[in-house]
């Protein structure tokens, strides 16, 4: 568990991109999201060129877009948010045509909202993906720790990362425990089951962490991470 070990975001490359300092990539990103959120709704063109930018750096990382595109499904829901907002906005009507032949009526004001909505959570989630695709999460901490983060912040996050695998791995044991005596957790009828389940994977990682927490302050933690070449010495 102390050892570094690999995302399941990242892809490994030796690109331009991957040998850039992550404190740069995180500024970028920042950069990046916030001019897309002031980019007005109705400024298309300027959409296309941030397109254009983010595609370029994907290019230049030389990360498949194969890669990315199935870990873009983490976007789904508001899309469907967005989907659903010129059925339900006020304003003027317009009708719009269906493939099928039928023609619906939405609201002009909601399609452009929709637009905006799902135009920039796309992009946003495609440079987040292309962040963590060519960053080990190990140095996106370290950057933010070099930007000055919040020490307590960034300590959270990195024991997110280390131990999110850890807590996955034990979900599916005990999933499989569950199908191994005759339990469905996709059935609504074992769904208390489930839930009895999740709340003994919550005490035992609770308990996980006040033991790492005790081995920590055994070793000397005084409430902040050692820095790498420290702890390397």
């Amino acid at each position: 568990m102390g050892a570094g070990h690999g995302h399941r975001l990242h892809f490994h490359g030796h690109s331009v991109v991957h040998r850039a300092p992550a404190y740069l990539k995180v500024l970028a990103l920042l950069a990046f999201v916030l001019l897309v959120v002031a980019t007005p709704r109705e400024w298309y063109a300027a959409f296309a060129v941030h397109l254009a930018i983010i595609l370029g750096v994907v290019a230049l990382a030389r990360v498949p877009f194969t890669y990315l595109l199935p870990r873009m499904v983490i976007e789904v829901p508001f899309l469907v948010f967005a989907a659903l907002i010129p059925f339900v906005a006020e304003g003027p009507r317009v009708a719009v045509p269906l493939p099928w032949g039928w023609d619906v009526t939405v609201s002009e004001s909601g399609l452009v909202a929709a637009w905006g909505l799902a135009v920039k959570g796309t992009l946003g989630v495609l440079a987040s993906l292309t962040l963590a695709a060519t960053t080990e999460p190990n140095d996106v901490l370290r950057g933010l720790q070099r930007l000055r983060f919040p020490d307590l912040l960034v300590q959270i996050m990195s024991f997110m990362v280390r131990y999110l695998d850890v807590v996955t791995a034990d979900l599916g044991r005990m999933t499989t425990a569950m199908r191994s005596r005759g339990v469905d957790p996709r059935s609504p009828r074992h769904w208390p089951a489930l839930a009895r389940t999740l709340g003994a994977l919550f005490v035992r990682s609770y308990e996980r962490g006040e033991r790492v927490h005790l081995a920590m302050l055994s070793r000397g933690y005084d409430g902040r991470l050692p820095e790498p070449e420290r702890a390397a010495r």
